[in-house]
């Protein structure tokens, strides 16, 4: 089924009507209904061969009849002459689907190669039978065309020459002449009606491809269309990203029953999305170029991404994508942007880090790399290349290392291993996915670390210089005086407003205001991802530099991306980060929602924080005074 979606979707993006336009791709399962379930049995079972030698005959007379049709619009229809004999030097489309197996491409810069990707359309009917429904421009006008073809065993038969060997290949048209010809005009939308086939526009081009009764692999038919509209986002998304010009290359829909199965969009899909920010690096201008240097040639643009993200749990397109729990793979790709293959880079050192590339092959390079793809176009094998070719390929491959060698700090200064290296030194890179907070307890005056300048609207204003900034006064409580015989609080006749000098021998002091450290936060960097007890958290590292005794505490939220800005509440029902507990730079943990210090001592400590999947998580570290 991966095959069938790659290559069904490579044949409609050759066929597109030009550039700018956008191709529309959908897949649907259906049961033939009651009202159209005997025209497939008229038209096809009629002159069909035996079961034993085309099993046509026992797909159609069972109770339910499946079919699987892929179709396209906005391409340009099978046209061309019907007949391999016709000489012509316009496009031979009809003939090359239907009539002739395993030519090479004829469309520059296309997707295809050796011509055999249509087999899977055969092998995916258990009786190996197709229709095919298009419309194209052929000779100055619009026209309809439907034919059935079948792909099955030769076998030896007996007819009125006597016993013949038949090739195994059939075909159901109009059989009026010496060989079969597709149904034109009216007669083919007249049988495409009757046997409830999507129709065409009056000015709408295209094909459908309706496979008869396909093998789903013991799959129930819902399992297959979700199972096909995550492979097509896994396959195909390099199709579905948005263009400078702000148009798509294709679109894509799969139904069963008709019911829509939506296809992921790479770009909100988690990990696709990383793929797709490394095909903008790779289209904009901190896209690399890769060459080689002996004989010198430029051999394609890579872009690269990296990332903390927890790892996940792969499905089956996924899986047979090649991709696990976490992304370390670079999608290779050709000048048309269709998928080849995910290469695998070397894992990083935490299973928190993904990274994902994209290369495309240079223009001048897409015969050398077409050249090295096996029959399903699904990887690059140099070794059977002859040089230079095989040079270029194969150092294709060495330049990705070199590049990712540099990404991942592989070996740093003194040969050290990557697991020495702590990740905070990464931080940088990993703001887009954590952002960090700054906070000074019930101050109201706060920025991020670092911040040198004023406030701006929306923005926390940046912490003061001021030295004072880091104390407070606290007034003090009013004295207790005796009460006088008359309970008023007065004594010796003195009223509420009468104060003793210092020096003088009566009356009580007033005590003065005290000058104390305020307590504040100061951060050591952004957070950073880490593993706890095997279990992905963030790490955000701090200090206390007020000497007193605080109580921390900490205020997560959740952000959410959305187009009218970030929003802190998320989705009823969705996961929260939590609070892990408070570590000292002894490594002890105290897993409580607060935690008493004393500051001042210039040591670290850690808030341990598990975050909520796929998110993107705020802390803010708290602090209160304790006592006076």
């Amino acid at each position: 089924m991966t095959i069938l979606v790659r290559e069904s979707a490579q044949n409609s993006w050759d066929a597109r009507r030009g550039p700018g336009t956008t191709v529309d791709f959908r897949v649907d399962l259906q049961t033939v209904s009651a009202a159209h379930a005997a025209a497939w049995r008229q038209h096809l079972l009629r002159k069909a061969p035996l079961n034993e030698h085309l099993p046509l005959r026992e797909s159609l007379r069972n109770g339910v009849i499946r079919l699987l049709s892929i179709s396209d619009r906005g391409t340009l229809g099978l046209g061309g002459p019907t007949r391999a004999d016709e000489v012509t030097g316009a496009r031979t489309d009809f003939v090359s689907f239907l009539r002739n197996i395993g030519e090479p491409r004829n469309t520059v810069l296309g997707g295809g190669t050796y011509g055999f990707g249509k087999g899977i359309l055969y092998l995916m009917s258990r009786p190996g039978v197709v229709i095919v429904h298009t419309r194209c421009e052929y000779r100055g006008r619009f026209e309809t065309r439907l034919m059935g073809a079948a792909m099955w065993k030769s076998y030896l038969a007996a007819d009125n020459l006597g016993e013949r060997r038949f090739t195994g290949r059939h075909w159901w048209g109009d059989d009026s002449g010496d060989v079969i010809e597709p149904l034109v005009g009216a007669d083919a939308e007249a049988v495409a009606q009757q046997l409830g086939l999507r129709p065409f526009g009056s000015d709408e081009t295209g094909t459908t491809i309706t496979l008869v009764d396909p093998d789903l692999e013991d799959y129930e038919p819902s399992e297959v269309a979700a199972y096909l509209a995550e492979t097509i986002a896994w396959q195909l998304w390099p199709k579905m990203v948005e263009q400078p010009d702000g148009t798509v290359p294709m679109r894509f829909a799969v139904t069963c029953d008709g019911i829509n199965y939506p296809v992921p969009d790479p770009a909100e899909s988690h990990p696709l999305r990383l793929f797709v920010a490394a095909y903008r690096t790779m289209s904009g201008s901190d896209g690399r170029e890769l060459w080689c240097k002996r004989p010198k040639r430029l051999l394609g643009r890579l872009g690269l991404q990296r990332k903390p993200m927890l790892p996940m749990e792969p499905t089956k397109a996924a899986e047979i994508a090649g991709i696990d729990r976490s992304v370390h793979h670079i999608c290779l790709m050709r000048p048309a942007e269709l998928v080849v293959t995910y290469w695998q880079g070397p894992k990083p050192a935490s299973e928190l880090i993904s990274y994902a590339g994209v290369f495309r092959a240079d223009v001048a390079m897409d015969d050398v790399y077409a050249s090295a793809e096996p029959p399903t176009h699904d990887s690059w094998n140099f070794q059977s290349l002859e040089n230079p070719d095989r040079s270029f390929v194969s150092t294709t491959f060495r330049r990705f290392a070199e590049e990712l060698e540099g990404l991942l700090d592989l070996v740093g200064s003194g040969a050290t291993e990557v697991s020495q290296v702590s990740l905070g030194a990464a931080s940088d890179k990993f703001a887009p996915l954590v952002g960090g907070s700054w906070g000074i307890g019930s101050a109201t005056d706060y920025g991020r670390p670092g911040d040198t300048k004023g406030p701006v609207p929306g923005r926390r204003p940046a912490p003061r210089e001021d030295p004072e900034f880091d104390f407070e006064y606290i007034e003090p409580e009013p004295a207790p005086t005796p009460a006088g015989p008359g309970g008023n609080g007065q004594a010796n006749g003195h009223g509420p407003g009468d104060h003793e000098s210092v020096g003088g021998s009566t009356g009580a002091l007033v005590p003065e205001r005290r000058r104390v450290p305020r307590p504040r936060v100061t951060y050591c960097g952004d957070p950073y991802l880490d593993e706890y007890s095997g279990t992905a958290v963030l790490v955000q590292e701090f200090q206390l530099p007020a000497p007193i005794l605080q109580r921390v505490g900490v205020e997560l939220a959740v952000a959410l991306t959305t187009d009218g800005g970030r929003e802190t509440d998320p989705p009823l029902g969705a996961e929260q980060p939590a609070l892990v507990g408070w570590e000292d730079d002894g490594g002890n943990l105290s897993a409580t929602p607060s935690y008493v210090i004393e500051g001042g001592d210039g040591k670290i400590w850690k808030a341990v924080v598990k975050p909520a999947a796929d998110t993107m998580t705020e802390i803010l570290v708290t602090v209160q005074r304790v006592g006076v």
